[in-house]
This record gives structure tokens, C-alpha cells and sequence, in this order.
């Protein structure tokens, strides 16, 4: 009697074993841009609660920039007040802004990416109006703070816009510029932000308020566009997630570094005049704002906004997907 198992033992060849998706792939980036935008709407509403509609919030942002002590306004005396205003004349003139959103058009153009330049154009237009219409909208409730005022500023919209202005370039760059992007683009930002600071026209929260309403705002841009698209595989040779959510936090630390070191070679004198409260405001504004587009580049970096991705190119991104369906089709009709 033979000894041994009695279970049959099948002849057929063991199938190969599939591959598990990488971590790069595992979300798409539209759904990760739209989850983006739902933290950054998050970020804004607690922004606004903390620091609105609390006593100790609107205590801490009249600690950061005082009201000064001539005339009962926020405008911060020192060297860097003229300049302040000078900044925010410019930027506020219509011309200005016309002269940006048509290079964001024309970028878009010659890079045959015209829809996301167009989306850029609305991403800026729907910053002002949303920013206006959350200003007018929200109340700013009286808690008696000595110096405090119940006009409601937040959020900027100086700084919402040139946040959006940066955002809306990236949607018409290449990947490859996005990323030498993120130090001169969080460092014009941060300027606007640190101008309206300066000449008393906005709060800390009002400027942060601002940068976190276009972030918001551009996820959903981008999102758009994508799903619009069918999905984005990354692009082939491209770096897993975590590597280049470590390259973006190397890069941005870098740009941090070699921002404050100009600032303090070029600017010594005003800067080391302003008072403490809104140097540490100027400060923290302009390490969020960086953080804010450096996360923007972060979310798009392996997205290509240039039309619709068609057969071929879905089948080059993902190589063994058109024969894993013919074989699929096979199987089903041979049954």
C-alpha cells in the first residue's frame, strides 16, 4: 500500500505572483490633491477660531503687532514702513495683476497647457472673491481686549491672491521648474504678507488666513484637472513618495536658510528695528507660507497638466496593462 498524502496534486503550473502596488501608486493624485484641499479647509476654519473667536487668539495677534502709539492704527513704525507701502501700491494696481494673470496665460500657451492657465486665471479671480465675500460675511466678536477692534479683516486678500498668483504657475510649468519655484515664489509671498503687516492693514491670522484659503483653493484646481484627465500614473523613473517628500523638506529647509541669510545681509538695520511681536509674526508667516507652497509642489510633482491622457499614453505609464486585458478578454470568451 502506497504510503504518502491522498489529496490530489494538481499538474498545473503555480500562477505568478502579482505585485503589490507601490506606495507612490497606491493613491491617485487627484484623490490625494482633494484630501489636500479638505486639511487646508480644516487649517483655515481653526485659523479663523482660534484667532477671531477667541479672546486669547485676537490677544496673541495683538501682541504680535500692537496698535502703535500715534494716530491708534496697526502701522508698525521703522525703516520698512515706506517700503511696506510702496510694495502693496504696486501689487494692488490693476495693471500689476493684469501683467501676472496674462503671463500665466501665456506660459500655459507656449507650455500647450492653455486649460490649466485658464484655471490658474480662476483660481486668482476665485481668491479675491472669496476672500472678500468670507470678510464680509464673518463677524468679529468684541471680547473687550484693550486695543482690539471688531473689524473684521481675515483673511488678507493681498496675500490670497499673490499666494494664488504663485499656486497658478505652478499648473502651467513643467514638473521640472515647479520645484525652483517654491523658494522665489514663498519669498514674494512672504513679502506681501510681511507688507501688510507692516503698514497695520492686516493681523498674523489674517496673512496666514490668506496663504492657507489659495492652497485650498489650488488642490482643488488641480484636482479638477486631473480627474478631468482620467488619473495620472507617475512618470516613468519617478521617485517614490517618501522620497520626494524627503527631497521637498530638504529643499525647502535649504531655501529657508539661504532666504533668511539674504535677509539679514541685505536688510540689517530694519529688520533688527522692528519690534520683537512682529518680527516673530513676519517670521512664522513667511516658515508657513514656504511649507504651504513647498506641500503644493509636493501634490503636483507627478502630475503634467498638458491635455488629456489618451490610450497610448495610459498604456506607456502602466507597461502590461493592455495584455493583461486581452488576456482577461480571452478567458472570458473561451468560457
Amino acid at each position: 500500500m502506497p504510503h504518502g498524502s491522498s489529496y490530489p496534486v494538481s499538474r498545473s503550473s503555480p500562477r505568478p505572483a502579482r505585485a503589490l502596488p507601490s506606495g507612490g501608486a497606491a493613491v491617485a493624485p487627484g484623490l490625494r490633491l482633494l484630501a489636500a484641499a479638505v486639511c487646508f479647509l480644516f487649517a483655515l476654519g481653526l485659523t479663523g477660531l482660534l484667532f477671531v473667536w477667541t479672546d486669547r487668539g485676537q490677544l496673541i495677534d495683538g501682541l504680535l503687532l500692537p496698535r502703535a502709539e500715534r494716530g491708534g492704527g496697526y502701522e508698525q513704525p521703522g525703516d520698512l514702513f515706506g517700503p511696506a507701502t510702496v510694495v502693496l501700491r504696486h501689487f494692488g494696481r490693476p495693471s500689476t495683476l493684469a501683467a501676472l494673470l496674462g503671463g500665466v496665460l501665456v506660459v500655459g500657451l507656449l507650455g500647450r497647457r492653455l486649460l490649466a492657465g485658464l484655471t490658474g486665471v480662476g483660481l486668482v479671480l476665485c481668491a479675491v472673491v472669496t476672500a472678500g465675500a468670507v470678510k464680509s460675511a464673518l463677524p468679529r466678536p468684541d471680547f473687550a481686549i484693550e486695543g482690539s477692534t471688531t473689524h473684521n479683516s481675515f483673511p488678507s486678500g493681498h496675500v490670497a491672491v499673490a499666494t494664488a498668483l504663485v499656486l497658478a504657475y505652478l499648473l502651467v510649468l513643467p514638473g521640472w521648474a515647479r520645484r525652483w519655484s517654491v523658494v522665489p515664489g514663498a519669498a514674494a509671498v512672504s513679502v506681501i504678507g510681511a507688507a501688510t503687516m507692516i503698514a497695520g492693514w492686516h493681523r498674523f491670522s489674517d496673512v496666514l488666513g490668506g496663504v492657507l484659503l489659495s492652497a485650498a483653493l489650488f488642490c482643488l484646481a488641480a484636482a479638477a484637472l486631473t480627474l478631468r484627465r482620467g488619473g495620472d500614473a507617475p512618470r516613468p523613473g519617478a521617485m517614490p513618495v517618501a522620497g520626494r517628500a524627503w527631497r521637498a523638506f530638504a529643499e525647502a529647509a535649504v531655501g529657508l536658510i539661504v532666504l533668511g541669510w539674504v535677509v539679514r545681509v541685505l536688510l540689517p538695520g530694519p529688520a533688527a528695528g522692528l519690534p520683537w511681536g512682529p518680527l516673530v509674526a513676519i517670521s512664522a508667516a513667511a516658515v508657513l507660507t514656504a511649507l504651504a507652497v513647498g506641500v503644493a509642489v509636493f501634490l503636483v510633482a507627478s502630475v503634467e497638466f498638458t491635455g488629456p491622457v489618451d490610450r497610448p499614453q495610459r498604456e506607456a505609464a502602466h507597461p502590461g496593462s493592455m495584455e493583461r486585458l486581452l488576456a482577461t478578454d480571452s478567458r472570458t470568451a473561451g468560457r
